[in-house]
């Protein structure tokens, strides 16, 4: 059982009592980990040496200072779409630009205590972004995954996902031998994630799958294909200070081009990390996410990354929930995960230049495919169709657009949803003549919009009948529309009528502060 804090919250347990479960947490999640920090920079259009450096900065400075205690930060295939966008629009060094000052936006988001109201984006949008996001990775990485180079647009990917296949297969040669590579390792993870024994499956499958295709590249002598570029120190260029922005270029920041694209990253990946924080609470019984703390860690681990050239970060569930599943008890998994990052590049970076290029490819496919698959349109149709069709358009607008464009016309979808919520109403009668009754049934939100329409039903009663008004099916009313309910009862009285409603109903729909609600004056029959 957790123990529990004087604000009567679960409590951190004590690192020293943690320690061995930390430790064999922080291995399985530097091997979850490393593949993907190299991978998801290929897919973002920088150098692999970006994706280790933000994995470090994520593992040691955010894990230190994170408020979510067992999520663990680094590069985020939800990012890599925008990364590529920004590099082909502003090129690499203006990247770093970019994520330094998102890291500000989102540090002083944090200081000012606005951590709740990143997380109040529409699931349906979020959804659909990452199913989004999964699309365009899936079909970019498709290409790499046959030692070719992704299209300019998700569109152009989607439509040569077929030639690329076609043309390796009877083409021959490295492409086909690449391809060969990528398919064996998606394979191998699908293999080990519904066949590995249960005592085994503490080996994360991607790392497997990178494993066997590496093991097939030197066995076969496949020489011809692509693998991994580190250079043999990937801090040379951080420590002779060439990845520092120069004044001029941050000046640039008043450019509204750059500075939308520091907005987007410092929303994208807030909004990512906050959401991959509650999926992290909702893991565990332990200490929760403190979400304005979480939010300024993400803050200065990203300006950090800015400065020394690495790739925007976020909380990222795939390596949260695996050290989650390894047994984590602190925040000691993640920062340990950053150590054996940075000692493995430090000491051993070379071995990483055997690994196919394809293979990690590969990874991202599998990848792109888990965040696209629609598992959630279930869930999604409880709530009615239109957040199926919020996500629909999301994901289509990403794929045709861009990330930045989908995701403002989801957050458009909602709004305009919320507001037809806010402002429906349906108002249906029965009329039994012959019993003198007359059924009036509410649907939607009763709202001064709606008025009048309420206003001209009420008229159209026939004078002297029996009303009763049934609230099943009402979400909301407002004060005005209660006072016309109200005043109208007195009329229908006036000419020998009468009105049923059931008041304590209406006070679950409207709460009147000020103690002058329907059941404090305003009279009215009880059903």
């Amino acid at each position: 059982m957790a123990t529990i804090d004087a604000t009567g919250r679960p409590a951190s347990p004590s690192l020293g009592s943690t320690f061995g479960s930390d430790l064999l947490a922080s291995v399985v999640v530097f091997l979850v980990a490393l593949p993907l920090c190299i991978g998801i920079a290929g897919a973002s259009n920088m150098p692999e040496a970006s994706g280790l450096i933000t994995g470090i900065i994520g593992g040691i400075i955010v894990g230190f200072l994170a408020g979510s205690p067992l999520q663990v930060s680094g590069p985020a295939a939800g990012l890599a779409v925008l990364v590529w966008q920004l590099v082909e629009k502003f090129g690499v060094p203006m990247v770093g630009v970019i994520v330094f000052f998102a890291g500000l936006i989102q540090l002083l988001a944090g200081v000012l205590k606005l951590g709740q109201w990143f997380r109040a984006v529409s699931p349906a949008v979020i959804h659909g972004m990452l199913a989004g996001i999964g699309i365009l990775i899936l079909a970019s990485q498709w290409h790499v995954m046959f030692d070719g180079a992704s299209f300019s647009s998700g569109l152009e990917n989607l439509k040569n996902m077929p030639a690329s296949i076609i043309n390796a297969f009877t083409g021959g040669g490295a492409p086909m031998s690449a391809g060969m590579t990528g398919i064996l390792t998606i394979a191998t993870i699908f293999a080990w994630a519904g066949l590995a024994p249960k005592s085994l499956k503490v080996i994360p499958a991607p790392l497997v799958g990178v494993a066997v295709g590496m093991i097939a590249a030197a066995v076969l002598h496949l020489d011809a294909i692509k693998y991994v570029q580190v250079p043999a120190n990937i801090f040379s260029n951080v420590l002779s200070g060439a990845t520092l922005p120069a004044l001029p270029d941050l000046m640039k920041i008043f450019d509204p081009a750059i500075l939308i694209g520091a907005i987007s990253v410092a929303f994208i990946a807030s909004a990512e990390t906050l959401l991959c924080a509650t999926a992290v609470d909702a893991m565990h019984s332990g200490a929760r996410t403190k979400y304005d703390r979480e939010l300024s860690a993400q803050g200065i681990g990203n300006a950090i990354c800015g400065l020394l050239g690495g790739l925007p970060m976020t909380g990222v569930i795939v390596r949260s929930g695996a050290n989650v599943e390894a047994g984590a008890k602190t925040r000691a998994s993640a920062i340990f995960h950053g150590i054996w990052l940075l000692l493995f590049v430090a000491m051993i970076p070379w071995t990483l230049g055997y690994i196919p290029k394809s293979a990690l490819a590969a990874v991202l496919v599998y990848t792109g495919y888990k965040l696209a698959y629609p598992k959630i349109v279930p869930a999604l149709m409880k709530y009615g169709k239109a957040e199926v069709l919020i996500y629909l358009v999301t994901i289509l607008t990403i794929v045709s657009t861009d990330l930045l464009k989908g995701v403002i016309t989801g957050l458009v979808l909602s709004l305009l949803k919320l507001l037809y919520a806010f402002s429906h109403l349906e108002v249906r009668s029965d009329d039994d003549a012959a019993q003198n009754r007359i059924d009036l049934h509410f649907d939607g939100s009763a709202t001064l919009v709606r008025l009048p329409i309420l206003a001209r039903r009420l008229e159209t009663l026939r004078p002297g009948s029996n009303v009763h008004v049934h609230l099943g099916e009402l979400d909301y009313i407002d004060h005005a529309c209660l006072d016309l309910l109200t005043n109208w009862e007195k009329q229908h009285k006036a000419t020998g009528g009468t009105l049923t409603m059931d008041w304590d109903a209406l006070e679950d729909k409207y709460h009147d502060r000020h103690g002058t609600g329907p059941n404090n004056g305003n009279g009215g029959s009880k059903s």
